[in-house]
């Protein structure tokens, strides 16, 4: 009797079953006997204060999903296949590799080697990374900022019919002025000197995320924070900090990233996708196509303002050009700066999975935008550069 009983039971739960133990392994077989693809790649990261690796997570992730693999057969390890900052957990804070001491004929080589050199981030890692007090504005530099090895190896990788991909943070503060000069030039890509950001709401009586810095910064200038409700912050680099308010400035409640859904490098990207982080406004070459752009829908006085501090209308979120024989990326966004567990690489259709999770709409999760732009776009991204190498 209870062994009939424990049939019963079991053929009850086996839809459950198979969902919790066999569609995982079903996903992992799969993930498993697809082949690897072979794709060198060169990433800096400057911007690493602890073992997160925040800032270049979901490229690794990416490439291991992806069975992307180095032409020696290794896989990518995302504390190791990298050039910038290594954090130790120590009094020391870590230690540091990358280009500069390599000479130019190293340097060649290097870039030879590489399909893909990806600049994830160059702000740098500063005392205050390791601190807990929050108040501090600025603290002194450990590590960061873009120099002559750098552009030494962007000008090269143009030469060589290199793919260059290189994201929000590569060229600001603490780059100093000529090397982001000579970065511009090699990238066509001129910063305005704005970064801006979104809030869900702008009163520090019910948000505590504001920095402090910044409320210091806004209240010197305009006497008082008063600032209610969802709005966008605009901060230029020689101090200048600006609020944006939702509905009396502009439209649409935060930032929206825009795809054409016919482009003409073929990029399948959602068409509209709310983006709610960090962004650098900037001017583009004539050369350059637009993949995504940001729309903010700015009111007539919005657009007034826009125009008062030398803003455009609309601002480019990713873009691309060829460059010689090979391509130049920019993406004008923190999109790599993702928190959270992203779960194993290593099965089979799992992107699929998340993006049906996280709603595109959701901006409150960053994970949302990683599954459905951040993800794709690295994909084809990976994929172009892969057929560019063949080439």
């Amino acid at each position: 009797m209870m062994k009939e009983e424990l049939k019963l039971v079991l053929l009850k739960l086996r839809p459950v079953l198979f969902f919790l133990i066999g569609l995982p392994l079903f996903s992992y077989g799969i993930w498993t006997v697809l082949p690897g693809k072979a794709l060198d790649i060169l990433i800096i990261d400057k911007t690493v204060p602890n073992k997160s690796y925040r800032e270049h997570a979901g490229l690794f992730w990416t490439l291991n999903h992806l069975k992307y693999k180095k032409s020696s057969g290794d896989t990518y390890q995302i504390d190791q296949d990298y050039l910038g900052f290594f954090p130790s957990g120590q009094q020391d804070f870590g230690s540091v590799k990358d280009l500069r001491s390599h000479s130019p004929e190293e340097v060649r080589s290097l870039t030879k080697k590489s399909d893909l050199i990806f600049l994830a981030d160059s702000y740098g890692v500063y005392e205050g990374d390791f601190s807990n007090n929050q108040e501090i504005q600025l603290t002194k530099k450990i590590y960061g900022g873009l120099d002559n090895s750098d552009i030494q190896l962007i000008k090269m990788a143009k030469e060589e019919g290199k793919v260059m991909v290189a994201e929000y943070n590569s060229m600001a503060s603490p780059t100093p002025k000529p090397i982001r000069t000579e970065f511009e030039n090699l990238m066509g890509i001129k910063w305005t000197g704005w970064i801006a950001r979104y809030f869900d709401d702008l009163d520090t009586l019910n948000n505590a995320s504001i920095p402090k810095w910044m409320i210091r910064q806004y209240q010197k200038q305009h006497g008082s924070w008063d600032l209610r409700g969802p709005g966008l912050i605009y901060i230029k680099e020689s101090g200048q900090i600006e609020g944006f308010l939702h509905t009396l400035d502009y439209q649409n409640k935060l930032p929206l990233v825009r795809t054409q859904k016919i482009n003409k490098h073929g990029f399948n990207l959602p068409e509209v996708i709310p983006y709610p982080d960090w962004f650098d406004v900037v001017m583009i070459e004539r050369d350059y196509e637009v993949i995504s752009y940001y729309d903010i829908a700015p009111t007539s006085a919005g657009l007034q303002r826009l125009r008062s501090m030398g803003l455009p209308r609309f601002f480019p979120a990713a873009v691309v050009r060829k460059a010689g024989n090979g391509s130049q990326y920019y993406f004008a966004g923190d999109f790599s700066d993702i928190q959270g567990d992203f779960g194993s690489p290593y099965f089979y259709g799992l992107p699929t999975l998340w993006r049906g999770l996280y709603v595109a709409s959701d901006h409150a999760d960053r994970q949302s935008f990683f599954w459905n732009y951040y993800h794709p776009l690295l994909s084809q991204v990976l994929t172009k550069a892969g057929k560019e190498k063949t080439n």
